[in-house]
């Protein structure tokens, strides 16, 4: 019904705006009279819900309705007024403060209704004179300013009704952060701050308390829809998840409760922020007793969170542990015993002031036909004498906030006015004026307090975070554990005493409400089909990759040489492998390598001490001193492959092996060449060692080579080897190898390799027959075959072989070929020359030759 009450004054108003044409001041509708007043220079208006209800009428939309009727009366807005009247009265007695200039108030009741709240701010703007004039409605409003009102609701309306006309509404409680959108609500400014910060202030405590998974009630109202609309909003930006939202309000009925019940109990969060009325939970109180929902951790407002008759009717301890903020405990020198001083009220209204004296006290004055049988107030009653909320001063930062607003009214005034030791004029500003002037004002209390106001009219915000204790009275206690303050940088906003903490339950640790348990480092979070982003599970980081924080959203891959450990948390540098002179396989190889040149060295001096037998001599000393010396480089060449790959061992390695190789067999082959040339020059007529002779050996052997030192030039310039990091064999080793550069480069210093051996394989094949003790072709063959097997089986080898075991192949390929000629070839002779001395001479030679 408020609502067409409202519309129907504004719809008479206008009717009757229309009639009078614009020339005339005249009061349209009821004339409506404050609570309390009183005189002064420049008024300051006090709008305050001295009900907290109303009687509905009905109406019949013929007439205009009647007044409403406001019922239960409110303890908290008497004293919100009284502060009003402490601040003006020290303002007045202030010589340093407007002097000579006197502050009045006018004080009305809203009802807590918003049409009748519009319709006492349309009084203060407009006074309340049953008077014609002729003049037309130019002048100011009557009073300069408004204090009020306590509830977002009310304020709202009020606000935009009395934003066209410029007249600032400074407001001690309400906190929707609707009323910071100065386009909506151009004069409201408040001393209280806005949600927007207790939103973000709320959400940064749930986080703080790793509490990810929690459920909410909400006024369904401006203030309760807005504030968790702004608290949600900053939840998710740091992964905090409603399970539920609930709206409630204290007409709802029986059905909607029950269904709101259901949804608690059937949840699995354990937290639940209550963006509620402190009269909204003192229905849901015994509703929540009646079904057993106990043992939840609460999160509460400014609202309800210092509320003593809240924590009076917790009789059984649901609320036992919340934690919530609250405005700044503040002290007022003077103010708690000017309001607990009621006699004064009487002077500036004898109406409300009975209202109240009765109530406080429980009697009647004096008046005919008293019907009841309640006691005569003698005027005399004391205040410490009853058990009244009256003298509970813990809404004291309240009362401070209503003392601001008053006092930011009078600083602003004071420069307006260019009051020093005195005003020079007592004029009201110009509302615009005095509203402009008003959002700058920047001054301290006598108690320190700065007050200045944003560009939206907000103030800084400060709270303190109260923790709901029972005492050994077994009485709430309201204990700070905790600051919050805007001003601060973000990281250092919020800091909480987590030990003086006693949380629902009397549990000794902070509750846990998550959906999902943390993800320790290792893993990452995988968010669960349909559900929330705090609901995942948690998947192990694949190999090479790591996550290093809990709850990680994402595994981050290691660079390329590193790699994940077991546990995925860090990534460690990959092995590096190559085949190195300290491990096994290594060792071994080397070992053979200088056995093998150490033999070779030994028949070579064996050679060198026997050069001058017949043996020696009809195998061609001087290509068998070259090849035992290539075999030798052919050993030790091998160990150029051994141990970490560096840019010149990688160009020496297949460089000296590719021309030691070629050098060996050059000898080979040219050796081979010599026997079939020596029994062709016994021919009758034949000339053919003329031909081949030592100088003409010579030249083949460094023509054969002179080719493979060509081919390596070319090799090495073109694209040489380089030493290089193999990823792919393995994926947590790094394989350090030489690359080839150039496949075409090695593949020809091997394919000429094999070429020559072909070749020699063929001439020792072709002297296959000649007399035994001059043919060293067989020998020759069998080394060639030796040589051939193991290079042809060499390369299905090496390119199979992973990491090092391809080096391994390869030095196993150079050594077995090695051994291969230097055991065929030499080891006969080395028999002969050694164990069979008789056999060394040119006698036996000859003679065997003739016996074939």
């Amino acid at each position: 019904m408020e609502p067409v009450f409202a519309l129907l004054h504004v719809v008479i108003a206008i009717i009757n705006f229309s009639k009078s044409n614009g020339t005339a001041c005249i009061l349209q509708g009821e004339s409506a009279y404050p609570q309390l007043s009183k005189d002064g220079d420049i008024i300051v208006g006090g709008i305050f819900s001295f009900h907290g209800s109303w009687e509905i009428t009905d109406s019949s939309y013929v007439v205009p309705p009647p007044p409403v009727k406001c019922t239960s009366l409110e303890v908290r807005a008497l004293q919100f007024s009284q502060s009003v009247m402490f601040a003006v009265e020290e303002i007045n007695n202030s010589s340093s403060l407007l002097p000579g200039v006197s502050l009045g108030y006018k004080i009305y009741d809203t009802c807590t209704s918003k049409a009748v709240g519009v319709q006492v701010a349309m009084a203060l703007v407009n006074g309340n004179e049953k008077t014609v004039s002729d003049e037309v409605c130019t002048k100011p409003g009557q009073v300069q300013a408004i204090i009020g009102e306590t509830f977002s609701s009310v304020s709202m309306p009020v606000a935009m009704s009395i934003g066209p006309f410029s007249i600032p509404l400074i407001s001690h409680g309400a906190t929707c952060e609707c009323l910071s959108d100065k386009r909506k609500y151009p004069s409201f400014l408040r001393t209280i701050p806005s949600d927007h910060h207790q939103s973000r202030a709320l959400a940064e405590m749930v986080r703080h308390f790793g509490w990810t998974w929690v459920g909410a009630i909400r006024r369904d109202d401006d203030y309760g829809n807005s504030g968790m609309a702004a608290f949600t909003q900053v939840a998710q930006q740091w992964d905090i998840c409603l399970e539920y939202s609930l709206p409630f309000y204290k007409t709802y009925s029986q059905e909607k409760v029950t269904r709101i019940i259901e949804h608690i109990k059937s949840s699995t969060s354990r937290v639940i922020v209550g963006f509620v009325d402190p009269s909204d939970l003192e229905i849901l109180l015994d509703v929540f007793f009646q079904h057993n929902i106990t043992g939840y951790q609460w999160v509460g407002t400014e609202a309800w969170i210092l509320n003593p008759v809240l924590a009076t009717l917790d009789k059984n301890n649901i609320l036992q542990g919340a934690i919530g903020l609250a405005v700044p405990k503040t002290e007022v020198k003077g103010l708690k015993e000017f309001i607990l001083d009621l006699n004064r009220v009487k002077s500036a209204g004898s109406a409300i002031f009975t209202k109240y004296w009765e109530t406080l006290f429980h009697c009647k004055y004096k008046v005919q036909n008293n019907s009841d049988d309640s006691p005569v107030c003698t005027g005399k009653e004391k205040l410490s004498e009853i058990d009244s909320m009256f003298t509970d001063m813990s809404l004291m930062p309240y009362f401070n906030n209503v003392y601001k607003g008053v006092y930011a009214i009078a600083h602003t005034l004071h420069d307006l006015l260019g009051c020093k030791e005195t005003c020079p004029t007592k004029q009201q500003p110009d509302s615009l004026t005095f509203l402009e002037q008003l959002k700058m004002v920047h001054f301290k209390t006598k108690e320190g307090e700065e007050v200045y106001f944003d560009i939206n009219g907000d103030p800084a915000a400060r709270y303190e975070v109260i923790n709901w204790q029972t005492n050994k009275e077994h009485q709430h206690d309201f204990v700070t554990v905790g600051l919050y303050d805007s001003t601060f940088n973000v990281n250092n906003r919020l800091t909480i005493n987590v030990s003086s903490i006693v949380w629902a339950q009397n549990i000794n640790k902070v509750p846990i409400s998550v959906c999902s348990k943390n993800c320790p480092p290792g893993t990452r979070k995988a968010v669960q089909k349909g559900k929330p982003v705090c609901c995942f599970d948690c998947i192990p980081c694949a190999e090479g990759e790591i996550s290093n924080i809990t709850d990680s959203i994402k595994c981050e891959q290691c660079y390329q040489d590193y790699w994940s450990n077991a546990q995925r948390d860090k990534c460690v540098r990959k092995e590096t492998e190559y085949l190195s002179y300290e491990e096994t396989m290594g060792v071994l190889l080397t070992a053979f390598a200088i056995i093998g040149a150490l033999v070779t060295l030994v028949i070579l001096v064996i050679f060198f001490k026997y050069k001058k037998t017949p043996i020696v001599k009809a195998h061609n000393s001087e290509l068998s001193f070259l090849l035992l010396f290539s075999l030798t480089l052919c050993f030790l060449c091998s160990l150029t492959f051994i141990g970490r790959p560096s840019e010149w061992s990688c160009m020496l390695r297949h460089t000296a092996f590719g021309i030691t190789f070629v050098l060996c067999i050059s000898c080979v082959l040219g050796k081979t060449i010599v026997v079939l040339m020596a029994f062709r020059a016994r021919r009758p007529g034949s000339n053919v060692m003329k031909w081949f002779g030592p100088p003409q050996q010579r030249f083949s052997v460094f023509s054969f080579t002179l080719i493979q030192v060509l081919i390596c030039v070319l090799w090495l310039f073109i694209s040489p080897p380089f030493p290089f990091k193999n990823l792919k064999v393995y994926k947590d080793k790094i394989i350090l190898e030489c690359h080839l550069g150039s496949s075409i480069g090695f593949w020809a210093v091997l394919g000429y390799i094999g070429f020559l051996a072909l070749l020699c394989f063929f001439l020792a094949f072709l002297a296959r027959k000649l007399p035994d003790n001059f043919n060293e072709a067989k020998f020759i063959i069998f080394s060639m075959l030796i040589f051939c097997a193991v290079w042809i089986t060499f390369i299905p080898s090496y390119v199979s072989s992973p990491g090092k075991f391809t080096v391994a192949v390869e030095i196993f390929a150079i050594l077995a070929s090695s051994f291969g000629l230097l055991f065929c070839i030499f080891l006969p002779k080395c028999y002969i020359i050694i164990l069979k001395p008789e056999k060394n001479t040119k006698k036996q030679l000859i003679g065997k030759m003739t016996i074939n």
